[in-house]
């Protein structure tokens, strides 16, 4: 334990002596478990939920379920359970509702495992689809049932990798399917044309239609209810300062483009990419929202019950995960939307997971379950929590017991040598290999400072054994964190790789 302290002071030391001497525009401030080892922390018990966690009045926030890595994506079943994607684990989980009252889901099951980086998911005529990083899959699904019927299928191929490497699926009104795919970077010009898009199809993947452009990142959209019309966030680029570019609200319509790469915010030129393409920033369409600066709003979805207050009725609710690209941290949190004559109110519905920069959870996604709460994942502390209204006219599904104090469970000690099980001239092979695959990668110019480029913040790799076993390492690697960018290597290179970096950063 004092040798994970000396270590992780160390490592903070370093990082904000570069926050110090770097201008604000290349400043790396995250949480530096996730950023740097793919790991976040247990989740909060019921003491510290209630200590940090808060909301108007009116409302209560539980945790509804824990011990889940990298939770990422959800969607509620017909039959009222939630569907949850782990993409490091590779797996898609179904979760119980709440029936003993305890508030706490009543259990959980694998539905689906061994896929590549599934994020986005979505119920459809008796299939569970999966958006997997390089493609969209579907399996039959009893869901009544509660499994599974048959094997995963291959809808359609992707483009795969790069920086943004999540896939977000969901049916649309009109029966079809809507995926999106982020930029394979920061700022460039993308040379398919399915990158930083949103794309249409039949549902067996037919009739490919690239829907709307110049989206850098939406990995969250939903239809608003009662004009059907198309909403998505949108991730701004980094690198250009603490409070630039905004991240955004996008009103999505067919043929549009969002401005990404060569503007941002309301048609502002791209400093790199914006010179030389005036026709094509003066026909974007500007956002609807603006949120701050790196906040990197991720899932939304718009209230459709009526067992919010009347104000939140028709609200879109978003996870805003937090910024790494800033001076200081800012979003970590969950807003509401509301949608008025003047334009768009946004108002804090759940604060606390960041204070004084000390990080205890990053949103990722919001679904409103068939009890009228709103469920939040969480990938930083691998949990889920459930918000109701439990003031005046609460529905009697929304008044759940208090849920009892979770205490995390402590993880079994790792083993001194991380690769003891190898055999030694396997071992070796392998390390070997994986050294060969980090020099062709450049690995070393971003965590060696005698290999890295002048300006670059180096992340140092050392300490990996206490923090990693192989196959947590391997995951890793899979879907790592950005702005590390997913590297695209097949799974037997990715073992070498991560074989050689516990060997040689122990």
């Amino acid at each position: 334990m004092r040798r994970w302290t000396v270590a992780g002071l160390l490592v903070a030391a370093a990082a904000v002596g570069a926050w110090q001497l770097r201008p604000e525009r290349f400043a790396v401030n995250a949480p530096l478990r996730q950023m740097l080892l793919g790991r976040g922390v247990a989740a909060p018990d019921r003491a510290t939920v209630d200590a940090r966690l808060r909301a108007p009045a009116g409302f209560s926030i539980s945790l509804w379920a824990s011990g889940l890595p990298n939770a990422r994506f959800l969607r509620f079943t017909g039959e009222g359970d939630l569907l949850l994607s782990t993409p490091r684990r590779g797996r898609v989980t179904l979760l119980l509702p709440d029936r003993d009252g305890d508030g706490r889901s009543d259990g959980r099951q694998v539905l689906l495992e061994g896929l590549d980086r599934p994020q986005g998911l979505d119920v459809h005529a008796g299939w569970l689809y999966v958006g997997e990083s390089g493609a969209v899959v579907r399996a039959p699904f009893d869901a009544a049932a509660r499994r599974v019927t048959g094997p995963t299928e291959r809808v359609v191929a992707l483009p795969s990798g790069g920086n943004h490497w999540t896939r977000t699926v969901r049916f649309g009104p009109d029966g079809l399917l809507y995926v999106s795919i982020g930029s394979s970077c920061n700022a460039c010009i993308e040379s398919d044309p399915r990158r930083a898009a949103l794309l249409r199809f039949q549902p067996d993947g037919s009739g490919q239609e690239i829907f709307a452009t110049g989206l850098r990142n939406s990995e969250g959209f939903d239809w608003r209810p009662g004009t059907g019309e198309l909403y998505a966030t949108d991730n701004g680029r980094d690198l250009l300062g603490d409070d630039i570019p905004p991240c955004e609200l996008n009103r999505i319509v067919r043929g549009g483009f969002y401005g990404w790469p060569f503007a941002y915010g309301d048609r502002v030129p791209d400093p790199d990419l914006g010179a030389g393409h005036e026709r094509e920033i003066d026909e974007s369409l500007a956002p609807v929202h603006a949120f701050r600066a790196h906040n990197a709003p991720l899932g939304m979805t718009f209230v459709r019950g009526d067992a919010l207050p009347a104000a939140y009725r028709g609200a879109a609710i978003v996870a805003l995960h937090g910024s790494w690209n800033r001076t200081r941290k800012d979003g970590y949190r969950v807003v509401s939307l509301h949608f008025g004559p003047d334009g768009i109110e946004r108002r804090d519905l759940v604060t606390g997971f960041e204070e004084g920069g000390d990080v205890i959870g990053r949103p990722v996604d919001v679904a409103e379950g068939p009890d009228g709460a709103l469920y939040v994942s969480d990938d930083y502390a691998g949990a889920i929590y459930r918000v109701a209204w439990v003031g005046a006219g609460a529905p009697a599904l929304a008044r759940r017991p208090g849920a009892p104090e979770v205490v995390a469970a402590r993880p079994a000690p790792r083993p001194r040598d991380p690769l003891a099980g190898l055999d030694p001239d396997q071992r070796q092979r392998l390390v070997d290999r994986g050294e060969r695959i980090y020099r062709s990668h450049a690995c070393a110019t971003c965590h060696e400072a005698d290999h890295a480029p002048p300006g670059t913040v180096v992340k140092p790799l050392r300490g990996l054994s206490s923090r990693h076993d192989l196959e947590d390492l391997v995951a890793f690697l899979a879907a790592p964190t950005p702005p590390m960018p997913a590297v695209d290597l097949d799974p037997s290179a990715r073992r070498a790789l991560a074989v050689h970096l516990l060997a040689r950063h122990p």
